[in-house]
């Protein structure tokens, strides 16, 4: 394996090297490097925009490691901020190898390959990689889109904005179901995002209140895909929209985990905390112009 540059890649996961991590000369054990990058792998597949397990279960297979090798350049020290980058560079009729790379900065720590076979999960034997699983892999790699966000009224996507809330509102968080749905959402405008396998990942709305001002509400982004940009385009499409429609200000009641998450987009809090539905909230709004 020779080394590699940054340039090579297009996915990196950031993390900071732990002192449980490394050994009495303060750099890392080597078995931690395999480690780092499965945790690299598990977050590859949340920039795929594919939550892993329910991926796997459609496709009526699950990814197996076959073979896995680092090789050392220089070692990663205690409290070292390191970015793991990892890119699937081939997939053959049934395996799919992972090239990894550890970078300190600009310098070039570790390589690494893992290569995965498919396989039903039953048996364990091998079985073709599914043709759509290979086409959002490649295309991801070739710096194609991986969700999509579509806009319209509860008549159309409801169906699936109603799955991704009650597995977030009232599965996830408790909230019960006669405060999650109300007759609001037959007049409001509704954002779905999808993958590239078609299912629901992200939704949220906005209602009109008829003074220039639309309220967002309702955002939700699958558990196990936060953290990407489902949430914020999902909200863009939104603010699109009614920037569209002619609305001069957007309002929404954040729930105070999210309140980071609406700050670095441009929202600003207005008013005092307070509890909706159980949780603590705060009103912020944003100005948006035609």
């Amino acid at each position: 394996m020779s080394t590699l540059k940054r340039t090579d890649f297009r996915f990196f996961h950031r993390m900071r090297v732990r002192w449980a991590e490394v050994d009495m000369q303060k750099i890392v054990f080597n078995a931690h490097y395999l480690m780092y990058f499965d945790t690299a792998i598990s977050d590859y597949w949340r920039a795929l925009c594919l939550p892993y397990q329910d991926t796997m279960d459609a496709l009526q297979g699950d990814l197996y490691v076959v073979k896995a090798t680092v090789e050392f350049h220089a070692s990663a020290r205690v409290d070292d901020q390191i970015e793991v980058a990892m890119k699937c560079s081939r997939i053959g009729s049934s395996s799919m190898t992972f090239t990894g790379a550890i970078f300190r900065g600009d310098e070039h720590l570790i390589t690494g390959e893992i290569v995965y076979v498919f396989a039903d999960p039953t048996t364990q034997k091998s079985r073709p990689v599914p043709q759509a699983l290979r086409d959002i892999m490649l295309g991801y790699e070739a710096g194609e889109a991986i969700s999509t966000v579509k806009v319209g009224p509860w008549s159309t996507l409801g169906p699936d904005a109603q799955r991704i809330r009650t597995e977030v509102f009232v599965q996830e968080q408790r909230i019960p179901k006669e405060l999650e749905w109300d007759a609001a959402d037959a007049k409001a405008v509704h954002a779905v995002a999808y993958n590239r396998l078609g299912v629901p990942v992200a939704t949220g709305r906005y209602l009109d209140k008829g003074d220039g001002t639309v309220k967002v509400g309702r955002m939700a982004v699958n558990r196990v895909l936060r953290g990407g940009n489902l949430g914020r385009d999902v909200l863009h499409a939104l603010m699109q929209a009614a920037r569209e429609h002619g609305a001069s200000e957007v309002v929404l009641h954040a729930q105070r985990s999210a309140q980071g998450f609406y700050t670095r987009l441009g929202f600003e809090c207005r008013g005092e905390p307070f509890v909706e539905a159980g949780i603590d909230h705060v009103e912020m709004v944003k100005a948006i112009h035609p």
